[in-house]
């Protein structure tokens, strides 16, 4: 009888979860789709949400992120990031990004192409104005097959969404000097509306705005402090809010911790393992009744420099 019990127990625990999983993957074909995909590492992946982030390096750049979301959930999210940046002429910067989305049955993959232009504003502190541009595609899958769906013959899920292909143009603001920067920007600010042929279902792929800033503190010669935020806006969500404090030793190790407002607390670390290149790791803890559910969320990030001789003695911390 205890063992019919315990059984009883853990499939309604499963059943609980399932149903969590599925509330969430069914806003995908509902009231609107998922939004930009979310980074506890923002302050290392600034070019994919601002395009004026190109315009203030001093060298080419190559970053990647890996994040895997909500870890035991069946169809949680999964996010890859690639991105690159380099200067040409004086106050220039190119810049390419791909980023892929997947939670439980759509996938969604964007390529970017970034332009920058920087007005020296004051040489003393190096302090520069960057205006930027991007532009690209935005590409939908949705395989309904993937969902454990109580009416298979519903109208909105007879059909899968193959290669729904739209464009992105975004705009961006970032003025920094060697010690701060702050910036402002709308990665995409063509409002999408998918599934638009079935009248039960509009989802909108929404404006979203993001706020940035960070300041980094020279504690002592080995030792920086960098707090950071993170602002985004977006209709018919709530206000989120990053923030974070990390601190850099010996310019090599890097430690910190974020919170995300009524999300999640997190914990970070890098490494500089070459003078060009940067390894970074992060895990999250939800503070939601969906923690009860999952074991936390990863992250990994790599950055390489090329032309390191080219970076200034003593490295901006972002």
């Amino acid at each position: 009888m205890k063992n019919r019990y315990n059984k009883l127990l853990h499939s309604l625990g499963e059943q609980l979860k399932r149903s969590c999983v599925f509330l969430m993957l069914l806003s995908i074909a509902s009231v609107c789709a998922q939004q930009d995909a979310q980074y506890t590492q923002y302050m290392y992946n600034t070019q994919v949400i601002n395009p004026g982030y190109v315009g203030s390096l001093k060298h080419t750049q190559f970053a990647s992120l890996y994040r895997t979301q909500w870890i035991g959930l069946d169809g949680a999210p999964e996010t890859f990031s690639f991105s690159t940046g380099m200067p040409i002429r004086k106050n220039m910067g190119l810049g390419l990004s791909f980023i892929q989305d997947q939670i439980g049955p759509s996938k969604e993959s964007i390529i970017n192409a970034d332009y920058a232009y920087a007005i020296p504003v004051n040489e003393a502190n190096d302090m520069r104005i960057v205006f930027g541009l991007k532009g690209g595609l935005h590409l939908l899958n949705v395989d309904y097959g993937k969902l454990n769906i109580h009416n298979p013959n519903e109208e909105v899920f007879q059909y899968n969404i193959n290669n729904r292909i739209k464009p992105m143009i975004g705009a961006g603001l970032y003025l920094h000097t060697n010690r701060w920067y702050t910036g402002l920007s709308i990665p995409n600010m063509i409002e999408t509306t998918y599934y638009d042929d079935i009248a039960v279902s509009n989802a909108k792929q929404r404006m979203t705005f993001y706020g940035m800033g960070g300041y980094v503190f020279q504690w002592n010669d080995n030792l920086k402090l960098k707090p950071a935020i993170l602002l985004k806006m977006e209709q018919g969500a709530p206000l989120g809010v990053d923030t974070s404090l990390n601190v850099l030793l010996y310019e090599k190790f890097t430690l910190g911790v974020a919170y995300r407002w009524d999300a999640s607390v997190s914990a970070l670390a890098g490494f500089q393992v070459f003078d060009n290149v940067f390894v970074g790791y992060g895990y999250d803890h939800e503070v939601t009744t969906l923690g009860n559910y999952n074991s936390g969320s990863h992250e990994l990030f790599i950055k390489f420099e090329l032309f390191p001789a080219l970076k200034a003695l003593s490295p901006r911390f972002f």
